[in-house]
């Protein structure tokens, strides 16, 4: 073992870099000294380990031999090591001691390895833990951080015993749920009357003054204030009027938001102006923050406020933004990152065999309101996005395109799910979405009838399901008018005697203050035209609070809406400030997830539940009350990756000097890939913060962090299986199983 080892260590440390050999040479902090001494009382073995070494590979092989042998009384915790065991089944086998010894192991197996970090703009990581403890301990060398000694040192506590897996209580769960208020609360809606009014007051000056001026929306001569204020009330209850009034400047921000921000805040926001970061917040979004505090909401509105106000990180990382899912760069006549070859390079994006974005060239290509964490921020960046409303309506040539588009899926022997979205979906006009959904409906039917002449095991996959993509029933709920209901409700009754027999609108609330009574209107709408609403929720840091994720699920549950994703932050550093750990999309799903559970027997209930989706609140309800469950646990917690696809099963394989995990990513097993991903392998992600940094921020806005106790060893991930109710139906003939539109390039 020693032998080989050294043969591999020395393989790498040819390699590495000269900066990163530098840094084997910078003496520790007096704090890391501290945390390292406590390392190393608390172990004894380990420091008879790194005092006996003479030199980082018998530093290496002394850990590794120790812990593989106390891994022995763990068989299958061994096999799982080895890769003999996963899935599911396998993962939750695992004991709490179990995670830290596969993590030291992984740590030694992957001992000086390289890796790109592109939170650093490309800077290169070198991961060796072992050899930085050991550099500390015989030279107090090696550069290490105290956030790196405070994972490490949490490590050896998980693996000697001395830190247990607290899981808590139901009871524990909803004492932390109780703390986040919602948006349909009376208390919350008085204060939310009061935003609006004062926003209203503010919009009425600015127009007297003629700083905003509208064609539309103006006031007749000789009106009275109370007049001005009645009329802008009505206004209030149109669309277009937060569209055309939203705020896209730093002052008017602040003006609207009755000058509450800190110095510090208007500082970074007047960078983010000059940085060309666009601001677009319309007033029903911005009246959901709290300027007047309520001592029982104290931090509700955080996880909104941070889709808002922008952070330094992103300022200073606008600019040098890349693109975190590869297959969305796409080359006219090339394959994407997955392989797939697209009609246009901005209106097809595509992952999946099964699924297909589509990107209308309308109104749809923008949003009601720019989320500081948006997945499409590079986009805004290049300058492809944009707020310039006017210039996105459709051209004279999008009906031909459409075309293209729809002949391109019709042609498809896999494709099945079309997703609608942007940008934002609804934010098209009715007459254009009407559009586009008759050509998705006539291209579905074009697709089932060339099917019938197609003998069996040579039939294409048939359309089954339709998507809208869209956060207006969050940021804009006025948008879900009648008129729109009608669209999405004939739409349905025709689709749906065509084969098509999912029918879903996707939107994505963040915090349960997010569900105010205008927001349930919305969604009451969407489901009174049969379509089901789920919700893709993104585990921010501030939505990552205790119970926060768990009380949204209860309350969208109480509305009619199911939980379909909760997603880990991607991005790099840009979206730092909101990046909440991997570790803790793991920590949320196993402790507080856990109480909605549903048990197995109850799968094939829920799988009706779109068939008859008028009755969704009812039967959410019901199933509610015949389980006992707080809600109804139907999302995965998972990360988009930056290669293909979703997973959050995952291996901590390293560590920075600085703390920052590294983590291996292999694909979701429990669907169906672009065969790409047999040629890419898995995915390593080094993530933008280290677990102590985020504890901190959680510290720092509010939270006590001892009720996190147990997060640090989080270091395996496994995705969890789809819920029935997100099964495509099944097909009576057999697909076929020749992929069209692909290249693996070679």
């Amino acid at each position: 073992m020693l032998k080989d080892m050294g043969k591999v260590m020395q393989r790498r440390r040819n390699d590495v870099s000269p900066p990163n050999a530098e840094l084997d040479k910078i003496a520790i902090t007096v704090k890391s000294h501290g945390l390292l001494k406590d390392l190393l009382k608390e172990n004894p073995k380990l420091e008879e380990i790194m005092r006996n070494a003479e030199n980082e590979i018998e530093a290496l092989v002394g850990v590794k031999i120790w812990v593989t042998e106390e891994l022995q009384s763990s068989p299958e915790a061994l096999k799982f090591y080895k890769s003999k065991r996963a899935g599911r089944i396998s993962f939750e086998s695992l004991k709490w001691r179990d995670y830290a010894a596969i993590r030291i192991l992984d740590y030694i197996d992957n001992a000086g390895r390289e890796f790109t970090d592109l939170n650093l703009r490309g800077e290169m990581a070198v991961s060796n833990p072992i050899k930085l403890i050991w550099l500390a301990v015989t030279r107090g060398t090696g550069g290490a951080k105290p956030f790196f000694f405070e994972d490490i040192l949490e490590l050896f506590r998980q693996f000697s015993g001395k830190s247990k897996q607290h899981l808590p209580k139901r009871a524990e769960v909803e004492k932390w749920m109780s703390r986040f208020p919602s948006g349909i609360d009376p208390r919350i809606i008085k204060l939310r009357e009061e935003n609006r009014d004062r926003i209203i007051n503010t919009i009425i000056e600015k127009i007297d003054e003629g700083e905003i001026t509208d064609s539309k929306f103006k006031f007749k001569p000789g009106m009275s204030n109370e007049q001005k204020f009645l009329q802008a009330l009505e206004w209030w209850k149109e669309p277009l009027f937060h569209l055309r009034f939203a705020v896209r400047t730093a002052d008017l921000l602040n003006e609207m938001l009755g000058n509450s921000l800190d110095p510090d805040t208007m500082k970074i926001l007047y960078s983010a102006e000059r940085a060309g970061i666009p601001f677009f917040v319309n007033p029903y979004y911005l009246s959901l923050l709290h300027v007047r505090v309520p001592y029982f909401a104290i931090g509700a509105d955080l996880a909104i406020r941070d889709y808002v106000v922008y952070s330094q990180q992103l300022v200073e990382e606008f600019g040098h933004i890349v693109a975190w899912e590869k297959e969305d760069l796409v080359e006219p006549g090339k394959p994407n990152a997955a392989g797939w070859l697209l009609p246009s390079y901005h209106n097809v994006h595509r992952r999946y065999p099964e699924v297909a974005i589509l990107i209308p060239d309308s109104m749809g290509r923008a949003c009601a309101g720019l989320c500081a964490s948006c997945q499409r921020m590079f986009n805004f960046q290049s300058g492809h996005l944009n707020f310039n409303l006017d210039k996105l309506k459709p051209e004279e040539s999008w009906p031909q395109r459409l075309a293209k588009l729809m002949e391109y899926f019709e042609n498809d022997s896999q494709l099945r799910d079309i997703l609608i979205t942007g940008g934002d979906a609804l934010m098209s006009s009715d007459k254009t979405l009407a559009n586009i959904m008759n050509a998705v409906y006539e291209m579905a039917d074009r697709k089932k009838k060339a099917n019938e002449k197609r003998k069996g095991g040579e039939k294409y996959a048939e359309i089954v399901r339709v998507r809208l993509g869209t956060r207006l029933p969050v940021y804009l709920p006025p948008r879900i008018t009648p008129e729109l209901t009608k669209i999405l409700s004939d739409f349905k009754k025709k689709a749906f005697k065509i084969g098509v027999k999912q029918f879903v609108v996707q939107t994505h609330f963040e915090s349960p203050m997010e569900v105010t009574p205008e927001a349930r209107e919305a969604i009451k709408r969407l489901i009174s035209a049969g379509w089901t609403v789920t919700n893709q929720h993104v585990l921010t840091t501030s939505s990552s609070r205790r119970g926060h994720v768990a009380k949204l699920r209860q309350v969208l549950n109480e509305v009619g809406v199911l939980n379909y994703y909760t997603f880990s932050v991607k991005g790099y550093m840009e979206n730092n400030h909101n990046f909440a750990t991997n570790a803790r999309a793991v920590q949320e799903q196993m402790e507080e997830k856990a109480i909605g559970r549903i048990p197995k027997k109850y799968y094939e209930t829920i799988r009706k539940f779109p068939l008859d989706a008028k009755k969704m609140v009812e039967n959410i309800a019901e199933l509610k009350k015949t389980t006992g469950l707080p809600f109804l646990a139907t999302d995965r917690n998972v990360l988009n990756l930056p290669g293909v696809g979703k997973s959050l099963t995952f291996r901590v394989i390293g560590i920075t000097r600085y703390g920052r995990r590294i983590l291996e990513f292999d694909h979701d097993a429990t669907r169906v890939h672009s065969p790409i991903i047999n040629k890419m392998g898995k995915v390593v992600i080094i993530e933008s913060k280290s677990i102590s940094e985020y504890l901190r921020q959680l510290e720092a806005i509010g939270e006590d962090i001892s009720e996190y106790e147990g997060l640090y060893g989080y270091s395996i991930g496994e995705t969890e299986t789809r819920m029935s109710v997100y099964e495509y139906p099944d097909y009576d003939f057999r697909v076929i199983k020749k992929l069209t539109n692909l290249e693996i390039v070679n």
